[in-house]
């Protein structure tokens, strides 16, 4: 059997063994994502209108106006995605830039 062939076996047994909750070597990672987040003073502290902050960010600017005005809640991957913006603009801002 290839390398890659054992890896896998390997890989797929410690996989088992977690979904198993038996002892393994996996590494777990919890995330953690706000349960809210105040859309409106993160725009308003980047120094950005409504408009502005949708495109720099790639968000439907709907649904920013809804979030502002607390007629609708971020999902998860929103408010995820939110906190990064939050902590690191810029990092956002290269990651959305392209190659």
């Amino acid at each position: 059997m290839s390398k890659f062939g054992k890896e896998l076996l390997e890989a797929m047994g410690e996989a088992l063994a977690h979904a198993e909750e038996r002892p393994n070597n996996c590494v777990e990672h919890s995330v953690l994502v706000p349960e809210d987040i105040d859309v409106r003073a993160l725009r308003k502290r980047l120094g950005l209108s409504r408009p502005a902050f949708a495109a720099r960010f790639d968000l439907d600017a709907r649904a920013v106006q809804d979030w502002e005005q607390r007629r609708r809640r971020p999902d998860r991957a929103a408010r995820a995605y939110l906190k990064v913006i939050a902590l690191n603009p810029q990092a956002v801002d290269l990651a959305l830039a392209g190659e």
